[in-house]
């Protein structure tokens, strides 16, 4: 069964991909640290499409952060290039969003102010966003929590805040660092529902990195395998899963196999 998922660029599957995206081509990043350079990524090559929901999964260490923060243009790459819609990415772009690990909520600012704040980084007038921001808040469940300050909030509740902080601007890829890790299992997976529900409705293009293998199974399209460091694409997963994905589908012989298969990948890879 596990085999159906392993696919790469040339089948049938991936040649029905929608419009590309994102290109990442031969991307390398070198860190100067005291005891030398450290190389962390090496010629990592992707392709991400239109609207597509894609997990980088990997061991720690090899490099799945830097490679998003590349994706986000706030990290140069040391070489290669990463294009959105043809054009060099090498800075921040008004059509990437992003969501960090942690909520990164201002303590001091209310929930309201605190989805404000890109607007006022940006410069930019939130007044024609107003209504698109409510909406956010309703379907997230957070309305009526607008004057609440970040300690006033659950966890979950403050990762569901800065959703609707990277949502509020309306960017049309969205990159998320692990962004559900710290939670327990359950509030994890209410969020992974309710960012598959965002994703359903705005089908805004994510690449979404997640050290757990049944998180990126259960979200993704497709699944990008990384080597330990320094990190390169080990392998491409292309799920086959139905959409609206159940938590049912988690205990599928399918899912099972599948995601058994991964995890020797990556624990074979480090043991080399």
């Amino acid at each position: 069964m596990a085999a159906e998922a392993q696919t790469t660029p040339t089948t049938a599957a991936a040649s029905a991909r929608p419009s590309t995206r994102l290109v990442i081509d031969k991307a390398t990043k070198i860190y100067q640290t005291a005891t030398g350079p450290l190389l962390a990524l090496d010629s990592f090559s992707a392709e991400i499409g239109e609207g597509e929901f894609v997990c980088v999964v990997g061991p720690s260490g090899c490099g799945k952060t830097t490679l998003l923060w590349a994706l986000s243009g706030l990290h140069p790459l040391t070489s290669g290039a990463i294009t959105l819609d043809g054009t060099p990415v090498k800075g921040p772009r008004p059509e990437i969003g992003m969501v960090f690990q942690e909520a990164n909520l201002l303590p001091w600012r209310n929930l309201m102010k605190n989805i404000l704040f890109p607007f006022e980084i940006k410069r930019l007038d939130a007044a024609p966003y107003r209504t698109r921001i409510q909406h956010l808040l309703e379907t997230v469940g957070l309305a009526g929590f607008e004057n609440k300050f970040p300690r006033e909030l659950s966890g979950g509740m403050q990762q569901r805040a800065s959703l609707v902080r990277c949502l509020s601007f309306d960017p049309s890829v969205m990159l998320m660092d692990e962004p559900f890790g710290a939670l327990d299992a359950f509030t994890r997976d209410e969020m992974n529902l309710l960012l598959l529900k965002l994703w359903s409705e705005q089908r805004k293009t994510i690449v979404f990195v997640t050290h757990s293998i049944v998180e990126a199974l259960f979200m993704a399209d497709r699944i990008l395998v990384m080597t330990p460091r320094p990190g390169r694409l080990a392998r491409e997963v292309v799920v086959n899963l139905p959409r609206p994905r159940t938590l049912e589908m988690q205990s599928s012989p399918y899912f099972v196999e599948t995601a058994r298969e991964i995890k020797e990948l990556i624990h074979a890879s480090v043991k080399k």
